[in-house]
């Protein structure tokens, strides 16, 4: 693979404008397409096959779209010590109701004061209204959702309480706002701070804008011809943008590497490709086929989300590995700051420096920091085990929807606004329906269940319920498995629960089914490919359960913040309840690529040491001070891009982000900083054994092994730290001839790793450093930390 990513390293960076031009035709391409044939997103779930799924069908197809078209409730509470029924008050309510039935797309208005239907409270204190759309809530427009707000408030003026809520009234998630610009401007900071040039932290956030914004003009074209989710754009942006970033950081930072071992600009950026770039096809990898792998739920909008965001990740590595190089090769010597571009080498001359300190620390105090490291998180995770989920969204506190679900809460009881829904279908299905409305009624937690309400032809009946438990309540699920278990079937009659809530029940029981089989599939994943990878049994188990670490530590700070609300004012929470039933599982997902393209970049480092013959510890320190620095760079980037979503961001979103936030500086700072070379370096030479039945495996290749024994015709003759060695053109190799300190140990400008560069060996010569990991340390940028 190396040999493959270097050859298409140097042909990019050659042919440097054609691949900026294809790449920026591709970029107008689909902006146009987005522009002009973008349909609308949905922000309702449902699964087909469901029972709650089908009856809605059958309700479509039997009552008429509008049976199950959005719905608004506008609720109405009279001044303290007045009514709703009083004189003044109901002809508010009867010319307000009158004003809504005038909203476009609006097909009726219930009157809450109508004798034959009435929606007044015990007390006659407050009453609602329920406006009902001829589409579905995605389909409803921001004009008529602004038109019904405007109708509200006009009829506060008049002395009453007046709020509305409903799923009509959620708004879409959005591109473009300030969580996106928020977060690339600390990306920003971050790599002009990690470079210490402009031009390259330019560069770098080019090259990933222009990865992200054809992902995601891509997916908006696709709204035009597929019902794609509202969230799925948003997320796409969110992941694309922050491995965007990650991936070219890697090229770029190995590319500042070559060049200050003296390769030319081409070999530098070819050779940038043919190493750091194997570890981000390989890192990218693992984050497409979990995302694609939500596919295996079986949940359609499920899988729309994961191709979509799996799409845009291709789409990142692709021009990390094309367009970078090319950019590269146009920027050249000024992706180095100005005092080091004629300086070649840069290894600290006395191994100073906090990154190899802290490596030290960890090593040494090996067990006390894997406990410590284990212990804090597994502290942290333990609000995960009372996590519950819902597919109900709860709006903000302070919100017109918020207050109006008050109202109705402390009015008319919280199952008032989340009723349940029987349709009877069949030819006996009206005479049949009095039966299942009797059965219901007698059922417990059941507040009110209304008369059957028959279809034009007869065929079909319907039957409101109204739970005496909110719809988050476990008392509401045992009543919609009741109603299934106990009201049969009859002949010609068939009987169906539906509605929001049923459906909303019946989605959350799919998905938490789903995440223990989807968690085993990304862990088996992951052991497998890191046993590709290290060709080694213990690094992918210690891997592993750094995932899960971090898993479980995302997971319970979310449940803290979100559901139970610590601190939920700090991050800007907007309400706190049940966490949303699809967000865990794509959590997970997106977690598991992001942790493996940390222990890829980082261990592998760790990898090329000890394959050159450094002790296992040593191998440790010199792994972690080649990678950590970038490692930390990447993370902090990626954590700024997530955390920008969550003070503003979609109330959808916002637990997602801030558990992708939070996971990612778990991951980096905790299970990689710390629990990782603390357990390799506990584990010693056994974290690098593999069984003899499996050295059949195929080697990988992500540290570039393979350059190292091939010769560049682009190299040059000698190295920057001295004189060529004597073994002629055979020395050469894809990173250029490295003399020799006298002792036989590989100089400041010698090579002593395939990720490195080549040695001064000739081919099949393996160089190997001095045991202490001060001399195993190759030139990096990272040890300029």
């Amino acid at each position: 693979m190396a040999t493959l990513l270097h050859r298409l390293g140097l042909a990019s960076v050659r042919h440097r404008i054609v691949v900026t031009v294809v790449w920026l035709l591709a970029l107008v391409a689909v902006g146009v397409g987005a522009a002009t044939l973008s349909g609308t997103t949905a922000n309702t779930f449902s699964i087909p096959g469901q029972e709650s799924t089908k009856a809605l069908d059958l309700m479509k197809e039997k009552f008429g779209a509008a049976s199950a078209g959005a719905t608004v409730q506008v609720v109405f509470e009279a001044p303290a010590g007045e009514t709703v029924t009083g004189q003044d008050n109901a002809a508010q309510i009867a010319k307000t109701v009158a004003s809504l039935g005038q909203v476009p797309g609006v097909v009726s208005v219930s009157n809450p004061l109508d004798q034959a239907n009435p929606a007044v409270s015990r007390d006659q204190a407050a009453a609602y209204s329920t406006v009902t759309f001829d589409v579905q809530p995605s389909l409803v427009t921001d004009e008529q959702r602004e038109s019904i707000i405007d109708k509200v408030e006009e009829a506060r003026s008049f002395g009453m309480t007046v709020e509305a809520e409903g799923e009509a009234l959620s708004n879409p998630a959005d591109i473009g706002g300030a969580s996106e610009i928020l977060g690339v401007v600390v990306a920003l900071i971050v790599l002009a701070l990690t470079y210490g040039s402009l031009v390259a932290a330019g560069m770098n956030l080019l090259t990933a804008i222009v990865g992200v914004g054809i992902g995601a003009a891509g997916i908006v074209t696709l709204t035009g011809f597929v019902d794609l989710q509202s969230t799925t754009p948003i997320l796409a942006v969110m992941l694309g943008l922050a491995v965007g970033i990650d991936y070219a950081l890697f090229i770029v930072t190995r590319f500042r590497h070559e060049l200050r071992r003296g390769l030319p600009v081409e070999e530098s950026a070819a050779m940038a490709v043919g190493t750091a770039g194997s570890a981000v096809v390989t890192a990218g990898l693992t984050v497409v086929i979990a995302l694609a792998g939500l596919s295996v739920v079986g949940i359609p909008f499920l899988t729309e989300m994961g191709l979509a965001a799996a799409a845009t990740i291709v789409i990142a590595v692709l021009v990390a590995i094309t367009l970078v190089p090319a950019i590269l090769g146009f920027i050249g010597l000024r992706a180095l700051p100005k005092k080091q571009r004629g300086v070649h080498g840069d290894v600290l001359p006395d191994g100073r420096g906090f990154i190899k300190g802290w490596a030290n620390l960890v090593t040494r105090q090996r067990t006390i920091s894997l406990i410590l490291a284990v212990a804090a998180l597994a502290v942290i995770a333990i609000p995960f085990f009372s996590m519950q989920t819902t597919l109900n969204q709860r709006a903000a506190e302070g919100s017109t929807q918020a207050k109006a679900q008050a109202i109705i809460d402390s009015r008319f009881g919280p199952g008032v606004s989340s009723p349940l829904l029987v349709l009877v279908d069949g030819p006996d299905a009206v005479q049949y329906a009095t039966t299942v409305q009797k059965q219901v009624a007698s059922l417990p937690d059941v507040a009110l269940a209304t008369p059957a309400q028959p279809n034009q032809d007869q065929s079909a009946a319907l039957i409101t319920i109204i739970p005496a438990s909110g719809p988050e309540d476990q008392k509401t699920v045992d009543l919609v498995h009741a109603i299934r278990d106990t009201v049969p079937d009859a002949d010609g009659a068939e009987v169906y629960v539906t509605g929001n809530t049923a459906v909303s029940i019946d989605v959350s029981q799919k998905l938490n089914d789903a995440l223990p089989v989807y968690l085993a599939l990304v862990v088996g994943l992951a052991f497998v490919l890191l046993v590709l990878v290290f060709r080694s049994i213990l690094v992918p188990v210690v891997g592993v359960l750094g995932f899960l670490l971090t898993i479980g530590a995302a997971f319970g700070a979310t449940v803290a913040v979100f559901q139970w609300g610590w601190a939920a004012d700090a991050v800007n929470a907007g309400s706190t309840g049940p966490i949303l039933s699809l967000a865990p599982i794509i959590i997970v997902g997106i977690l598991f690529g992001l942790a493996m393209d940390y222990q890829v970049f980082l261990v592998s480092r760790m990898h090329e040491a000890h394959a050159h013959g450094a002790s296992p510890r040593d191998a440790i320190v010199t792994g972690f001070r080649q990678a950590a620095p970038v490692v930390v760079a990447a993370a902090t980037i990626m954590f700024a891009v997530f955390a920008a979503f969550v003070p503003e961001g979609n109330d959808t979103i916002k637990p997602i982000a801030f558990a992708l936030a939070v996971g990612i500086a778990f991951d980096a700072f905790i299970v990689r900083m710390i629990a990782v070379p603390a357990a390799l370096a506990l584990l010693g030479r056994s974290a690098w054994w593999l069984p003899s039945w499996l050295r059949w495996l195929p080697e990988l290749d992500v540290e570039g092994a393979a350059l190292e024994r091939k010769p560049s015709a682009s190299a040059p003759a000698s190295s920057s730290a001295g004189s060529a060695s004597a073994s002629g053109a055979s020395s050469a190799s894809a990173s250029g001839a490295s003399s020799a300190s006298p002792s036989g140990t590989p100089s400041a400008g010698s090579s002593v790793s395939p990720s490195a560069g080549a040695s001064a060996a000739s081919p099949g010569t393996r160089v190997t450093p001095e045991p202490h990991a001060d001399s195993a340390d190759t030139a990096s940028e990272s040890t300029s930390v």
